[in-house]
C-alpha cells in the first residue's frame, strides 16, 4: 500500500484548541474550546465550540458532535456544515456552567441537532490490570 494515498494523520487536541471554525460559505461560527472524551472508552464525546459575545463577554459555549466538523488543514480552519442561526439555536451552556456529565438524553438532543444519531460509548471490556493506562481513581 502507498502510503501517499492514504497518509495518517495526527493532531493533538491542545493544537486544535482556538482554532477558528467556519460554514460552508466561509462564515465565522466562533472556536473550537475543548475536546470531550469518554474517559472509560478514549472515544470522542464532542467538541466544544464557543460562539457569540464581545471579548469574551456573552460568549455561549455548544456541544458539537465531532463527526460534524470537518478539520481543514489546507486552511488551518474547522468546518461545521451548519448556518449561523442553526447554531444559535443548538443546544448550549454558558462557559461558567459546563455540563457535568454527558447523560445520553442530553448528548442525544445534541447529536440530533445537527441531524446526527447518538451511539452511546462502549465501556472499554478490559479490567484495569489489561489497560495501557491506570484509570483515575481517588485512593
Amino acid at each position: 500500500m502507498n502510503t501517499n494515498d492514504h497518509p495518517m494523520q495526527l493532531l493533538s487536541t491542545g493544537s486544535l484548541n482556538g482554532t477558528k471554525i467556519v460554514n460552508l460559505d466561509g462564515e465565522d461560527l466562533g472556536k473550537l474550546e475543548e475536546i470531550m472524551l469518554h474517559v472509560d472508552s478514549g472515544e470522542v464525546a464532542y467538541a466544544v465550540v464557543s460562539f457569540g459575545g464581545f471579548l469574551g463577554m456573552g460568549e455561549k459555549f455548544f456541544a458539537v458532535p465531532w463527526e460534524a466538523l470537518t478539520v481543514d488543514t489546507v486552511e488551518h480552519r474547522i468546518v461545521l456544515d451548519v448556518d449561523r442561526e442553526r447554531l444559535e439555536d443548538a443546544p448550549g451552556f454558558d462557559k461558567d456552567a459546563w455540563p457535568t456529565t454527558a447523560e445520553p438524553g442530553w448528548m442525544s438532543d445534541v447529536y440530533r441537532h445537527y441531524g446526527a444519531t447518538y451511539q452511546p460509548h462502549a465501556a472499554d471490556p478490559r479490567d484495569s490490570s489489561e489497560a495501557p493506562f491506570a484509570p483515575l481513581r481517588k485512593q
